[in-house]
């Protein structure tokens, strides 16, 4: 296994939709498995392929933040809501192409996803809580969206603003 590289906001990469997988292979288990090792390292609880440069519709998450408890990680290869609660919950969202920038956002308190598994098997949970945020959250991303498209202009610009800067700061180092 291996740690990628995260792409950082503005990328175009991160605005395009990406492709369903066709089949399952041994370089998308391999893929699957960089990813859980990535975001596990970043640290961050989510992580979808076009945040590494794959524009394959593959996420991957692990929203148990107990120390103590065992880590309960997920592989998501064309996930799909197929059902959302009209009821809403906020949560203070992040994420790892957008690094140290936080942002209260609305979504449905609940969704229930299908999508298929690592050995090609077709699987349906219901999420709740930070579950159903984080697979909300992983699910935009492979729609070409960001937390920060939630966002009323002025702070989604102020915030592409300060990543840009970051950018700028790491390429000089």
């Amino acid at each position: 296994m291996s740690i990628r590289p995260i792409l950082i906001h503005p990328d175009p990469r991160l605005r395009k939709h990406c492709e369903p997988v066709a089949a399952l292979s041994p370089e998308l288990v391999k893929l699957a498995e960089d990813m859980l090792e990535t975001m596990y390292d970043a640290p961050g609880i989510g992580l979808a392929a076009p945040q590494i440069g794959v524009m394959k519709r593959l996420l991957v998450m692990d929203c148990v933040k107990d120390p103590e408890a065992p880590p309960s990680p997920m592989v998501l290869f064309n996930p799909e809501i197929v059902w959302s609660s009209a009821e809403r919950s906020s949560y203070e969202e992040g994420c790892l192409s957008i690094p140290e920038q936080y942002a209260e956002v609305e979504r449905p308190a609940e969704v229930k996803v299908r999508w298929l598994t690592l050995d090609g098997g077709a699987a349906e949970e219901h999420f709740t809580g930070l579950w159903a945020t984080c697979v909300q959250h992983e699910i935009d991303h492979l729609d070409g969206k960001l937390f920060i498209d939630y966002l009323k202009p002025l702070r989604r610009q102020m915030i592409t603003r300060k990543m840009e800067k970051l950018k700028r700061e790491r390429a000089r180092a």
